[in-house]
């Protein structure tokens, strides 16, 4: 099957500079046509069924092309066929007008170019028109990262020991820990803890499989969860998942992602995600003499390139053991913040 190809027809509205906040009421109220519809679901099996990203991942691929086509729809170019790039220019020129970050343009340029290369390679459109695409340029973001003593404060901060608290620091323990993902804690199997060894298996993007080590603190925790806290949050039928939410099915990343915020709130540590406590172990690690290449492996990055950000992040430490090391440097350093404190904690 494939999509008309006809050059995209001349509609009247907004031009590409932008588009009215009318023009985006618009495309949410416009619904996806047929060969927009034939080709998102096309795209959509592709990635989920071949390239076997996560629900997550697809869920994001799907909204990203929908906008897309919604978009396109109130413009009058109904197919994906007719789309050239001069039409992708004017959709994230809206998208700035519409208030998005730079940050969700590029992500939606990455999407519509993995979505038209798919379809142009299986001779659904004649030509690909993402081909020449150019991706928004992204300021320079570098991620907050929790001194020590905060992580210490934001582990201590649960309240409690009911099976909701003891769930609680379990989580908070397995994403400092483990650096991991939010994605990969909340589906977190059983058969993927070998808490005798202090490993855990983590499935990250692509299915990638990893085994991470995790300190004594973390799998003490885990330990008293398994005991005294999910078999009391447990519904028939019992999920295979580690962490269970309050109803006794597996925890959404959403309640997870809202525990860590309460919990960073109690603490007085302002805002906090699961993806900082990522970032923090990360540049922890460095701080404390870990190899970049060992880093990389344990957070499961394809790309040495993206763990090298964590090394922008570690100057103050260098700068205090030049101070206390440099035969010229007359003043002292500053205090570590109590990393020792934490060094087991990680592993």
């Amino acid at each position: 099957m494939s999509f008309p190809n006809a050059a995209a027809p001349h509609v009247t509205g907004p031009d590409e500079a932008g588009m009215t906040s009318a023009g985006s009421d618009l495309a949410g109220r416009t619904a996806i046509s047929p060969a927009w519809q034939t080709a998102l679901e096309a795209f959509l099996t592709y990635v989920q069924g071949e390239l076997g990203r996560r629900e997550n991942t697809v869920a994001a691929y799907r909204r990203d092309v929908e906008d897309l086509a919604r978009t396109c729809g109130s413009w009058g170019v109904d197919a994906p066929g007719q789309v050239d790039v001069q039409t992708l220019r004017r959709y994230l020129a809206a998208l700035r007008s519409r208030g998005y970050a730079r940050s969700t343009a590029a992500r939606r340029a990455s999407s519509i170019r993995a979505c038209f290369g798919l379809l142009a390679r299986r001779g659904l459109i004649e030509k690909d028109p993402s081909a020449t695409l150019a991706a928004p340029k992204q300021g320079r973001h570098l991620p907050r990262v929790l001194r020590v003593d905060q992580v210490a404060a934001l582990l201590d901060a649960v309240e409690g020991d009911g099976p909701v608290s003891l769930r609680d620091r379990a989580l908070l323990e397995l994403l400092y820990a483990a650096g991991a993902r939010i994605g990969e804690v909340c589906p977190l199997p059983l058969g993927a803890l070998h808490l005798d060894e202090r490993l855990v298996r983590l499935a990250g993007k692509g299915g990638k499989q990893r085994l991470v080590p995790v300190g004594d603190p973390a799998v003490e925790v885990v330990r008293r969860y398994l005991g005294a806290g999910r078999p009391l949050l447990a519904r028939e039928p019992v999920p295979d998942a580690l962490l269970l939410g309050d109803q006794g099915r597996s925890l959404a990343p959403r309640g997870a992602r809202e525990i860590v915020a309460r919990t960073a709130r109690r603490a007085g540590l302002g805002h906090v995600t699961p993806h900082t406590l990522r970032h923090s172990m990360a540049t922890h690690l460095l701080e404390g003499g870990a190899d970049l290449r060992q880093v990389q492996e344990l957070l499961g990055h394809a790309s040495l390139a993206t763990t090298q950000r964590y090394t922008h992040l570690s100057r103050g430490q260098l700068q205090e053991a030049h101070a206390a090391a440099h035969p010229r440097a007359r003043h002292s350093a500053a205090g570590s913040g109590g990393s020792d404190s934490l060094r087991g904690r990680i592993g």
